[in-house]
């Protein structure tokens, strides 16, 4: 078994070589794309009762003589790497005793600075990745997370072709899948391309010359980049954005525009009032998030675009309706005829819910799968208790598992959640910027 003597001595050895490996240039599933989760404050959490470290955790001996440096190494962490190994050989019953591979892998390590992951550990890896989502309410299906392996590709156009395969694999005729594409990972020395969008697909922001945006306000930074580099940006609504990939840090990064056969949107319509086509809205049906980092036993995928399929609410109560975004209540609110000269009329709240019904309408309509919140959040406390009876905590950020609509009336507002670790792994993380 490896120990804590065994790791100390490959920090050390790595810490002493670290001028051959020249540092890392500086530069989070519904699954969660955006805030699905209401802005109030949650209920206080009890103190967290003690627990004992599971089987798979590195031992006291192993951190407290393996503690990294406080600057970001440029090798792979062999204690995050240990723990995932036997992590993985644990959940996979019959995989044997994990303690070969861990050697083996602190040997790539000690040799490299790095190591690669089989298939299996990255497919698992990715899914638990998915499954340590605090900030999801759709992990019920975690285990069916498709993984494309794409570690081998490194250009720009190749990974641009690629996500857009993703996004017909993803769309699948309307019927969305969860798909993760994982392209290449850092390696001591060398960063991976990365992708620039928060999200594969998303629509552009045009700023007014009276201060007001046309379009998506969230997409009009990228938008703005785009066009310095050659995009030409129209003045719509619904613009969608080109992908921005970037190969190396200081490279300017290289735009293409999505091909239409990839991008599956579906035109919003309300099942009682006929006016509500005449508003021109629509919405794509694969939120693919691409601006965060996967991080599996201490190897980081830049590059790791991932989605799941979309729940209502995010749709219809943040991107269509959040004052920076479309801010459409106005405009709903006056076709409904309602009485806005007061809060208390409750305007805001009666435009949000036929908001709301028209995305699930129109997405039922149209065959594309998407969630209610009132389905989701069933589906979550199922989730719960298939880990809970498997012996794994869930951990959960209340702020974002509770839906933006009528949250109180969904069983996931009266509880409370297993507390979130930052340090768990494997995660998607926030990008280090280059």
């Amino acid at each position: 078994m490896a120990g804590g003597k065994d790791l100390a001595l490959i920090f050390s050895r790595l810490r002493s070589r670290r001028t051959t490996h020249p540092a890392q240039a500086g530069c989070p599933m519904g699954h969660g794309t955006v805030p699905a989760g209401s802005a109030s404050v949650p209920p206080p959490r009890p103190a967290p009762s003690s627990t004992k470290p599971s089987a798979t955790e590195p031992s006291a001996a192993e951190l407290s003589a393996a503690e990294p440096s406080a600057t970001e190494p440029d090798f792979t962490d062999p204690v995050q790497a240990a723990a995932f190994l036997r992590q993985f050989h644990a959940e996979r019953p019959g995989s044997g005793d994990p303690e070969p591979r861990v050697r083996q892998v602190l040997d790539e390590i000690e040799r490299t600075g790095s190591y690669r992951h089989t298939p299996e550990e990255l497919a698992f890896g990715a899914r638990v990745a998915w499954r340590n989502s605090a900030r999801c309410i759709g992990r019920l299906y975690w285990r069916s997370l498709v993984v494309r392996d794409l570690r081998e590709c490194s250009s720009a156009d190749e990974l641009a072709e690629h996500c857009f395969e993703h996004l017909r694999t993803a769309g699948n005729g309307g019927r969305i899948r969860p798909v993760i594409s994982v392209f290449a990972p850092d390696r001591p020395g060398r960063p991976a391309p990365r992708i620039l969008n928060s999200q594969l697909v998303r629509y552009a922001g045009h700023p007014r010359p009276d201060g007001g945006w046309t379009g998506d306000p969230a997409g009009g930074q990228l938008a703005a980049r785009a066009a310095d580099l050659g995009w030409k940006r129209g003045d719509g609504r619904f613009d969608v954005l080109p992908l921005l990939v970037q190969e190396r840090p200081g490279e300017p990064p290289r735009w293409y525009e999505l091909p239409d056969d990839s991008t599956l949107e579906v035109p919003l319509r309300h099942p009682d009032h006929a006016w509500f086509a005449e508003l021109g809205l629509r919405w794509y049906a694969v939120p693919a998030i691409s601006d965060l980092t996967l991080e599996i036993g201490g190897i980081r995928y830049p590059a790791a675009p991932f989605n799941g399929w979309y729940m209502g609410t995010e749709i219809g109560a943040r991107n269509l309706a959040d004052a920076d975004r479309y801010d459409l209540l106005g405009e709903v609110a006056g076709r409904l005829g309602l009485d806005t000269s007061s809060d208390r009329t409750l305007w805001r709240d009666r435009a949000l819910v036929e908001l709301n019904l028209a995305v699930l309408h129109s997405f039922q309509e149209a065959g594309v799968t998407i969630a209610d919140h009132h389905t989701e959040s069933d589906r979550f406390l199922r989730h719960i208790a298939q880990e809970k009876r498997l012996g794994r905590p869930t951990p959960a950020d209340w702020s974002w598992i509770v839906p933006p609509v009528s949250g109180a009336l969904t069983p996931v507002f009266h509880r409370y959640y297993d507390p979130v670790d930052p340090a768990l792994r494997p995660a998607f993380v926030p990008r280090e910027p280059w």
